[in-house]
């Protein structure tokens, strides 16, 4: 176990969530569900199953499977990144993951806040099982939990059942190692990019590395933080080498640096595009339509999610 400080606030924390959100009750432990509808798992290093998520938003096709998710097993333990946008994603994971491994779940670790990355968490609540996210996540998700609660309820109705807020309760304020026995995790907690609470994971035995949504490909990227922010950690992360990278959306695998090409590509045409309207004087609402208009063509739920890239790219670079 690693030296986290402070008491185990998880049960609280998750209580507390689920109340103020109008949740049920907190289970004891993970059940799974039982419809025998486990996702697909692609093995990308030794002891590492991503399950590919499809390029699409919150569905009762997709039932909330709707980001990347990924198990790593060790000799004595193993973990979870990423859980999905409703519970019974979160239930079909812990099916994939009883499929691959009897191993004891030990971490449910979030790259970020976002309900296609979290909600699934209360699929995986049980005896020992410990929650880990960066130390600015549970306060971006516990002020957000109304509304994405409410979004999984209005779009999968009964399928949204049991779908609740669960808070870690171990914060990495800097870097954070885990042991999974023969397998040693290292999260790092990332300045605001993406969002203001990125994480990423990097597995020391394979060198793979999970960035979450620090990286797309092929799903348009999605700011929720700070453009300036999100270039500036690039540079970091393209100076540092992988074997392998997960994205949070995209390939289960893919090659680093050159991964992140067209993201940069997308980011910068962002910035270039929005600085040009404010230096021409026009009004944030020509942003949406005019905002990096060349990347059209080469990112699914580009109509989707660029508008609001466009915004809040105005927003922060109108202050510059």
């Amino acid at each position: 176990m690693p030296d986290v400080p402070g008491p185990d606030r998880r049960r609280f924390l998750t209580i507390a969530a689920a109340l103020a959100a109008g949740g049920g009750p907190v289970l004891a432990a993970p059940v799974a569900h039982a419809s025998g509808s486990a996702l697909a798992l692609e093995e990308v290093a030794e002891g590492i199953h991503v399950f590919r998520a499809p390029y699409e938003l919150l569905a009762p096709s997709n039932g909330g499977a709707i980001a990347n998710m990924t198990l790593i097993v060790g000799t004595d333990a193993a973990a979870v990144v990423d859980t999905g946008n409703s519970k019974l994603a979160g239930e079909r994971m812990f099916e994939a993951v009883r499929a691959v491994t009897d191993r004891p779940l030990r971490y449910v670790i979030n790259t970020h806040m976002h309900p296609d990355h979290t909600l699934g968490n209360a699929a995986f609540e049980g005896e020992g099982v410990r929650f880990v996210g960066h130390h600015k996540m549970p306060r971006a998700l516990s002020m957000r939990a109304d509304t994405y609660l409410a979004q999984v309820e209005r779009v999968l109705g009964e399928a949204a059942r049991g779908t609740r807020i669960v808070l870690p309760d171990i914060l990495v304020e800097d870097q954070l190692t885990l042991d999974l026995g023969g397998r040693i995790l290292e999260l790092v907690a990332r300045p605001t990019a993406h969002t203001d609470n990125d994480l990423t994971i990097r597995d020391r035995r394979t060198g793979t590395w999970l960035l979450g949504d620090l990286l797309f490909v092929g799903h348009v990227p999605t700011l929720d933080g700070s453009l300036l922010g999100w270039l500036r950690l690039l540079d970091v992360l393209t100076q540092e080498p992988a074997a392998g990278v997960v994205p949070g959306h995209g390939p289960a695998r893919v090659a680093w640096p050159l991964a992140a090409e067209p993201e940069r590509r997308y980011l910068d045409a962002l910035r270039d595009d929005v600085r040009r309207l404010i230096a021409a004087g026009q009004p944030m609402g020509d942003a949406p339509a005019a905002a990096a208009a060349s990347e059209s063509g080469s990112w699914s739920l580009f109509g989707e999610f660029n508008a609001r890239n466009a915004i809040a790219a105005y927003h922060e670079l109108e202050w510059e």
